[in-house]
């Protein structure tokens, strides 16, 4: 399993034991409220090897064995993905973080707010359109290379108009958060390409541009002119370019 605190991966040693009532109510209605069973959950402990961060999980059972809750893990209340990074805006970042801490108890949920998060990304990017899917056609019909995705990031995030329901309702700006049904494994997608999204779009450019004034700082330091940008560098080939062509004509 996935550490929850510091999300390694380990081979759990579970504790396990029965939870009841020591008074009323002796007996718990099923969700549905269609039958009433013995008041005892299961709970189950783990404890990660690294960080030592300690798991609490509960199921609910009837006497007889049948499941009324599926087991799941109820502390710490995080998600199986990491944080968002620190660039990430923080509005952005609040909806990731409530799709991957509602991830277990509903896709669907989580599923939705991921799609928020897309869309919110997109829009600030300039990439506008009345529903998700016509925005993402927008991203991947880019012709500015510096702003074209990647080849694999551009792949993952087409699967998202091919998902099973996502292109069969319209999500726009007013029904962003509308619950769809999905397919296993489709909001745990839409959480990991979230990711890689926000890797191209805040963390990449962010140390790129520390990286460019750690380098700035050196060369001033060392007494040397400062490194020209690429748009300069671009201007100062275009002006050779030109120049050369003049000098040809001269002759």
């Amino acid at each position: 399993m996935r550490c929850l605190h510091c999300l390694t991966e380990f081979f759990p040693e579970f504790w396990q034991d029965s939870v009841g009532f020591m008074k009323s109510p002796l007996a718990w209605p099923s969700p549905e409220r269609k039958f009433t069973s013995a008041a005892s959950f299961s709970m189950k402990t783990a404890t990660c090897p690294r960080c030592l961060g300690a798991h609490i999980g509960l199921s609910h059972n009837t006497s007889s064995g049948s499941e009324v809750q599926p087991f799941r893990w109820v502390y710490p209340q995080g998600g199986a993905f990491p944080p968002a990074p620190p660039q990430v805006p923080a509005v952005i970042a609040n909806d990731y973080r409530e799709a991957n801490q509602v991830l277990p108890i509903s896709p669907k949920a989580s599923a939705a707010l991921a799609r928020r998060c897309l869309q919110s990304i997109l829009a600030s990017h300039g990439y506008k359109g009345r529903d998700l899917v016509r925005q993402i056609e927008t991203v991947l019909a880019e012709t500015d290379t510096s702003k074209a995705l990647p080849t694999a990031l551009r792949e993952n995030i087409d699967a998202i108009r091919n998902f099973g329901n996502f292109s069969a309702h319209p999500i726009t700006d007013q029904t962003s958060l509308q619950i769809v049904e999905v397919e296993p494994g489709e909001a745990e997608w839409c959480l990991q390409l979230l990711l890689d999204v926000f890797d191209h779009y805040y963390v990449a450019p962010t140390k790129a541009a520390e990286k460019r004034a750690a380098l700035a700082a050196k060369l001033a330091a060392a007494g040397k002119p400062p490194m020209k940008s690429a748009e300069e560098g671009l201007a100062k080939e275009v002006d050779g370019s030109e120049g050369l062509k003049l000098s040809d004509a001269d002759e």
